[in-house]
């Protein structure tokens, strides 16, 4: 069993794709600021993951999801 998850407030929890593969299914995702989130996937701008990709938000991670290396290494090395 994993340890339980903390939330930090500026970070969604939930990482968005990007890299997406011939199916338009996202390679893996990234972790994004939780503000730009809802406005990117309305108004379509750009948003930057926490490694430094920049992209529009297009799809939401299913359980399981690819989740970028880099993302989760920033991410985790932040404090709660």
């Amino acid at each position: 069993m994993s340890a339980p998850t903390q939330t930090r407030p500026d970070v969604d929890s939930r990482p968005e794709g990007t890299d997406t593969t011939g199916d338009d299914t996202p390679k893996m995702f990234h972790y994004v600021r939780k503000n730009k989130i809802a406005e990117s996937a309305v108004m379509g701008n750009m948003v930057v993951a926490l490694c430094g990709e920049v992209f529009p938000v297009t799809k939401s991670p299913k359980p399981g999801s690819p989740v970028c290396p880099d993302c989760q290494k920033i991410y985790e090395s932040m404090k709660p």
